[in-house]
């Protein structure tokens, strides 16, 4: 169950890279379009480096 949430995580990381790509290339952007990236985009690294740290301790060698 656990990788089935990562593989969630990982994917929606990657769709919002993308949307921020296309909102980044466009010319005018709000200040709050920017804002609303910026803390979507920290939920999802906040996300992805759970899922890391998680992959880490799964892989780890036992002493």
């Amino acid at each position: 169950m656990a990788d089935d949430i990562e593989a969630v995580q990982l994917d929606m990381a990657d769709a919002l890279l993308g949307h921020a790509a296309a909102l980044l290339a466009e010319r005018r952007v709000t200040s709050a379009e920017l804002r609303y990236l910026a803390l979507r985009l920290a939920e999802s690294l906040q996300d992805v480096k759970r899922v890391a740290e998680s992959r880490g301790a799964r892989c780890a060698p036992s002493p």
